[in-house]
């Protein structure tokens, strides 16, 4: 799952991924996809992630993005 939230004029996003699946799909890796195209970073444990960006134009592209991004991990 990803989450994301805009306050202030900067995104937060947060990924979780269910330990059965962090072999093939990690939070971490998940979240810096995200966060890369929002003009941030961020980070965390294979299973929970958090990051931050500036360019909220950008996030509803990333979301319509993050299902093939996951599918090409499960795949």
């Amino acid at each position: 799952i990803l989450l994301a939230a805009v306050n202030d004029g900067k995104v937060s996003l947060c990924a979780g991924v269910s330990k059965a699946l962090t072999g093939k799909v990690k939070a971490g890796d998940l979240v810096k996809f995200a966060a890369e195209q929002v003009g941030g970073k961020g980070g965390g444990r294979p299973d929970l992630a958090q990051a931050g960006g500036t360019d909220v134009e950008k996030l509803p592209a990333v979301l319509d993005g993050v299902k093939d991004w996951v599918g090409a991990k499960l795949g």
